[in-house]
């Protein structure tokens, strides 16, 4: 019981600390930037962008290592990352602007090409530099253990910038993801405003990798929104109640993961935020599985008994 108490009050432990503070964090900024996301219908978008990554960590690991550097500073394999995850993201809009092809299907070319072209960059170095390569499958994965205090410090700054900007942009925000076509008419930045939402969105992402992997930072991104939309249709409290589930998924999540140390902590982290939308979708007062149940056996009585 002490450790339990130890773990949740942030007092077991330097790592721990560091860990579960920077995935609290981390779920905070996803599921404030992830409302956007899902109201804009981008969800999938996400899964490709940090698809998209790999072949970035790949080429950044080979160029630092042609020139001498340290090949797997974080900084140098992240900015590899942001490249290929915004390239990716405006293939797919490109794709879609020439050509007949559905969203679904661009996506799912650009998720599959540029993640095979990762594994092969990861293959190759594997082969070429496995003295080297050590830690760079933990992108894929996440290892939120090694998380150091910078790391900290990024979720923070990156959580404050998701809340700065919700703050500062939200009546622009909801207009775009609500009605664009008329934010063109009306003669708003409709282009430059997507492209700041997209640009927050990479960020969690690029962020989300040491912490999750690739694989599951896309579930921070979709979960926390979709299991705030059961409670609330109003547009400020689904972004408070999402960044309020996704700092509980990381946070709880986390702190199961240093409790039983051989669980990894992004896949328990995602786990926990299934487990918080699994009881939205049943106990929301409104939308929830039950309430809808009810209502309708009532209405049903009452029909019957008219």
């Amino acid at each position: 019981m002490a450790q339990i108490i130890d773990t949740l009050t942030f007092q077991a432990g330097h790592n721990t600390t560091m860990v579960i503070s920077g995935t609290t964090l981390l779920g905070l900024a996803a599921g404030i930037i992830g409302v956007f996301a899902l109201l804009r219908k981008r969800s999938l978008m996400t899964d490709a962008l940090s698809h998209a990554t790999l072949p970035g960590i790949a080429l950044a690991f080979l160029f630092a290592a042609s020139f001498g550097l340290n090949a797997k500073s974080l900084p140098v394999l992240l900015a590899g990352a942001t490249i290929t995850g915004v390239l990716g993201v405006l293939c797919i809009q490109g794709i879609l602007r020439f050509s007949r092809l559905r969203e679904d299907a661009a996506i799912g070319i650009v998720l599959s090409v540029f993640f095979g072209a990762g594994i092969v960059g990861m293959s190759y170095i594997q082969a070429n530099a496995a003295s080297r390569s050590g830690g760079l499958n933990h992108f894929i994965y996440g290892q939120a253990a090694t998380m150091q205090p910078p790391d900290v410090i990024l979720m923070g700054i990156i959580a404050g910038l998701a809340m700065l900007a919700t703050l500062l942009f939200l009546k622009e925000f909801s207009l775009v993801c609500f009605n664009d076509a008329f934010a063109k008419v009306d003669g708003w930045p409709v282009s430059v405003i997507d492209l700041v939402m997209m640009a927050l969105v990479v960020l969690v992402t690029v962020a989300g990798l040491q912490a999750v992997g690739l694989i599951l930072v896309v579930a921070l991104l979709i979960i926390p929104p979709v299991a705030a939309r059961f409670w609330t249709e109003r547009l400020w409290l689904l972004v408070l109640i999402a960044g309020l589930i996704g700092a509980a998924s990381g946070y709880l999540g986390s702190s199961v993961s240093a409790l039983f140390p051989r669980k990894p902590a992004g896949a328990v982290i995602v786990l926990t935020a299934g487990a918080i939308f699994a009881i939205s979708m049943l106990l929301a007062p409104a939308r929830g599985v039950i309430a809808i149940i009810i209502r309708r056996t009532n209405l049903r009585l009452k029909v019957g008994g008219d």
